[in-house]
């Protein structure tokens, strides 16, 4: 039953405020300190989902409010309960995703006196919120919950808001009805700098583009422009979901994990136009070309690459604005070029996916599969390492799907939990998780969260027995690879304990079907699938010192009797 008006606490306030910001989900493990909080969860609308690791709540809530653009709420008690958020806020704060986190603090009389569980938690997490701040007394409580909110959603990011217990307990005060308000506004450069962006585009030869995250609303207007300057489109990883379906200007992918033909675009242009993009890695920009730079963050323009003209504006308002002003070309040549390029590299990566049962799986062939007996508008969830750049080579963009990775950040683990906020969120979508075999021992218990939850996700497990992105680093480096090994489980069984339907395959030609049977299972299913361990993960560009280094890794493996290991990794980089 209902509280009365006279028994309402601070708790409830929180919480009804964080329902009118349109929280749905709080993802959390119950605990002492939090026990008004959860109580007032469990009288409300909300959904409490019970994690069994703080951290996967944090990873859990992020996807959700990636993938929904709505508030997610995660909740933890005092001192390590909710410090174990910290990675999956880390994550979602950098994924930016709007969450906000209840962090429940020991009673205000015992703090600074050293109690038991007291954590100072504002130094901490400050470093990854746009938002963190203490309710001291019931009187604040509105305020500042809907100020922590707003916040998450105007600036995507975490907030975190930290409240004594002493503090949830207490009677709700009276205080103004402040509320959460959410606005949509256009943001565009002004007309002297559209007017040289377009007189910089017209004087290019071979312009081409790149888009990044901040084209999520934008493809029509990319495409049309790409159209007009007969201009490819390369796009970073984040971007992929925008920009690569129904694009016949798209070149893939550049970047560590992206394909020589986008690469090939940026490196050989006269013009390059940044379109929300802050890629990281300076050596895959041009030294030579004009660069123009849009991002609607101002702080973003020039940390990456020095660039030649700049403006602060939204991709689709500044694009809208610019068509007109540039003038069509006619010379297609450059395009042409880029989309050769791109139709061969496309070839070179999926040379590999195919069903081979005289060695270990190759897990290009393995994610194509999954692919192919996906839904269309299926959400992915990819582990840190090779299972994320698997996914981002061998899972097309329908226009529908979507993908969620820990591009930024690059944790590990982050797969699975963030498929349980993403089937929490979209109960009616297929939510497939791949899972490196080292990221999922990390937070294997959560798996019981599936089940307890009644989430069914999907999990695949690509079992090659080793961090074989870590590995692969070493090798590069000339080091022989050290304590990457991996003792695994029969994940299958231990997925089968726990309430999952599971398989396990280790022949290619079992593949087809069991795929199939796996996306088909009604509740959680797990698949756990052998890999081949010494599939190399290739760049666009490979530079000289990673040839050396992997040469004098070759030559210190035979001299330590491990011969067969560069039997391995030649078989696989020839064949």
């Amino acid at each position: 039953m209902p509280k009365s008006p006279l028994a309402r606490t601070t708790a409830d306030v929180i919480v009804e405020t964080l329902e009118q910001a349109g929280v749905r989900r709080c993802y959390g493990v119950p605990g002492d300190t939090l026990n008004h909080v959860t109580d007032s969860i469990r009288r409300s609308s909300l959904r409490w989902i019970h994690v069994r690791h703080e951290e996967a709540g944090g990873f859990a809530a992020g996807a959700d409010a990636l993938l929904t653009g709505e508030l997610a709420a995660c909740a933890g008690s005092c001192g390590p309960g909710s410090l174990h958020f910290i990675n999956g806020l880390f994550e979602s704060h950098r994924n930016r995703a709007p969450v906000v986190l209840i962090a429940s603090q020991i009673v205000r009389d015992e703090l600074g006196f050293d109690f038991p569980q007291e954590v100072d938690y504002k130094p901490i997490y400050q470093t990854c919120s746009v938002f963190c701040e203490e309710i001291r007394t019931p009187a604040q409580a509105r305020r500042m919950t809907a100020m922590a909110a707003q916040a998450a959603l105007a600036k995507k990011g975490v907030a975190v808001l930290i409240v004594p217990a002493d503090v949830s307990s207490a009677p709700a005060a009276d205080e103004p009805a402040f509320a959460v308000h959410r606005t949509t506004s256009r943001h565009l450069p002004a007309p002297e700098e559209l007017s040289r962006f377009a007189d910089a585009l017209n004087a290019g030869k071979r312009v081409a583009i790149y888009g990044g995250s901040g084209c999520e609303d934008a493809r029509e207007a990319v495409v049309a422009l790409a159209q007009k300057l007969k201009a490819p489109v390369a796009h970073t990883s984040r971007a992929k979901d925008f920009l690569e379906h129904a694009n016949p200007h798209c070149v893939g992918m550049t970047g560590i994990f992206g394909s020589e033909a986008g690469f090939h675009a940026l490196m050989e242009c006269d013009t390059l136009l940044l379109l929300g993009c802050d890629f990281a890695w300076r050596q895959f920009y041009p030294e030579k070309a004009t660069i123009l730079q849009v991002d609607i963050d101002g702080t973003h323009i020039g940390r990456r690459h020095p660039v030649t003209h700049a403006a602060v504006g939204d991709v689709k308002s500044t694009l809208e604005a610019l068509l007109p002003l540039v003038t069509a070309k006619k010379d297609s040549a450059f395009l042409d070029e880029c989309l050769a390029h791109h139709a061969k590299a496309e070839a070179a990566q999926n040379r590999h996916a195919v069903a081979d049962d005289t060695r270990p799986i190759h897990p290009q062939y393995l994610t194509q599969t999954i692919a192919r007996h996906a839904d269309a508008d299926a959400i992915y969830t990819a582990d840190g390492g090779s299972p994320m750049v698997w996914c981002l080579r061998h899972v097309p963009s329908t226009g529908a799907n979507r993908r969620v990775i820990s591009l930024t950040h690059g944790t590990m683990a982050n797969a699975m939990p963030q498929a349980l906020g993403a089937k929490a969120a979209f109960p009616e979508r297929q939510v497939i998780s791949l899972s490196g075999d080292g990221g999922l021992a990390m937070l294997l218990g959560d798996l019981i969260t599936a089940v307890q939850e009644e989430l069914p996700i999907k999990v695949c497990v690509f079992d090659n027995s080793s961090l074989g992105f870590v590995e692969l680093e070493q090798k590069v480096e000339g080091l022989l690879d050290a304590y990457t090994n991996l003792k695994n489980p029969d994940f299958a069984k231990v997925g089968e304990a726990m309430g999952f339907w599971s398989r396990r395959i280790e022949k290619a030609s079992e593949l087809e079907l069991a795929v199939a049977q796996w996306l088909a299972a009604p509740g959680p299913a797990l698949l756990d699938v052998v890999t081949d361990r010494m599939e190399l993960v290739m760049p666009p560009k490979i530079a000289a010192s990673q040839v050396m280094g992997t040469a004098l890794y070759s030559a210190k493996a035979v001299l330590h009797g491990r011969a067969e290991d560069v039997l391995g990794l030649v078989r696989n980089a020839l064949t």
